[in-house]
């Protein structure tokens, strides 16, 4: 067996809370119930719970941090290489939870059902739904409403939700006694689980409604105005309560993801809060500094200058005309990178005035090439 510090996934400076918290996490994950029949699961489950037992007693902590699992192999009954039973390792489990109420031990069991509960605990809740909308890169910067047809399951209309022709039609489960769950006796311990005969309903329907088939529940087509904030970005998603698959059993309904995906711009490009723009200009524009209109987001224009000798790269900041922010919290800023452009096609009296210019530069008015060049000197020095 591997360190008990290793089988946790601690340091070795962990505190007991740490300790507690990494053992819970794993212990769940591992737990029988969660992995029936897998036995890798099952020897995970006692080693982990063999380290917690090691770990979380002070004295025991101590003695193996000193000598090792030998150092604590005479300490209890529960020594190094002891937990060969399963009773063993769910009583450790028991403890490390005893604090929470077992309610809140099989809350931690729910196998992917949105929370969902038997009818004896208050029903389930529907399925969550998601969808995912693609927005131009000027609705996420404005704000936009939509309408979105989805199909959810909701109660049925002639049985009201029920299943049932009529009342008479439901029977409470013989099995759970409507209570929706089940015990099972584990060595030390009842262990509740999930009615398999109701599965966790409470209840039996033994007329159903031939609209539903005795589900209760009916698909139906749904037209959702979701309403989209200013600054939202790829990735992020909207939660829209209530707007999921009804529940059943007096459950609450699920919830509605809508996920965001935001087209690329044209010649804007986003960076948080902050706008990217690339304007080219040319090279006498750089040299000699001129002024530019430049376009914002929203369809109006800024007015930048370029100072004389702006070289390739500069950045220049206009504030507040970047992407609002998605809480609400002002706007980011418009960085404006200068791209000097080259002329390709040269007539004779151009390169005539480039070849005079040429003949009358300094290279200490050239200073990245002055920097260069003085690099490159140093390096073969």
């Amino acid at each position: 067996m591997s360190d008990y510090y290793s089988i946790l996934e601690i340091q070795r400076s962990a505190t007991p809370e740490e300790i507690k918290k990494a053992y819970r996490k794993m212990a769940i994950k591992y737990h029988p119930d969660k992995n029936p029949g897998d036995s890798e699961s099952e020897k995970k489950f006692k080693e982990i719970s063999e380290a917690y037992e090691v770990l979380s007693d002070s004295n025991k902590k101590q003695l193996y941090d000193r000598y090792g699992k030998e150092g604590v192999q005479g300490a209890s009954s529960a020594g190094a290489g002891s937990y060969s039973s399963m009773e063993e390792a769910l009583r450790t489990f028991m403890g490390a939870f005893g604090g929470m109420g077992s309610d809140s031990i099989f809350d931690m069991f729910g196998g992917g059902d949105f929370g969902g509960r038997g009818a004896g605990q208050g029903g389930r809740q529907g399925a969550s739904k998601r969808v995912n909308i693609s927005l131009t890169f000027q609705e996420a910067a404005r704000g936009v409403d939509k309408e979105l047809v989805i199909t959810n399951y909701v109660a049925c209309k002639e049985c009201g939700g029920k299943g049932a022709k009529s009342a008479e039609g439901i029977k409470k489960c013989n099995r759970c006694g409507g209570a929706g769950q089940v015990f099972e006796q584990r060595g030390f311990f009842s262990m509740s689980m999930t009615c398999p005969q109701c599965h966790g309903e409470g209840r039996m329907v033994v007329d159903p409604c031939s609209a539903c088939r005795g589900n209760g529940l009916v698909k139906e087509k749904q037209h959702v105005k979701v309403h989209i904030p200013a600054g939202v970005d790829t990735g992020m998603r909207l939660k829209m309560s209530g707007y999921g698959d009804a529940g059943q059993g007096g459950g609450p309904p699920g919830d509605l993801y809508v996920f965001i995906q935001v087209e690329p711009h044209e010649i804007f490009e986003r960076d948080g809060n902050d706008l990217l723009l690339d304007l080219p200009v040319s090279f006498a524009e750089a040299a000699l500094g001129c002024k530019k209109e430049v376009p914002s987001l929203l369809a109006h224009t800024c007015r930048i200058t370029i100072p004389e000798g702006t070289q390739n790269g500069k950045v220049f900041r206009v504030k507040g005309e970047g992407f609002p922010n998605v809480h609400g919290q002002g706007k980011g800023d418009l960085l404006v990178k200068i791209f000097v452009e080259t002329p390709t096609k040269l007539s004779p009296r151009m390169k005539e005035l480039l070849q005079e210019f040429s003949q009358l530069e300094d290279s200490t008015n050239l200073p990245n090439r002055k920097s260069f060049l003085d690099k490159i000197k140093a390096f073969f020095v």
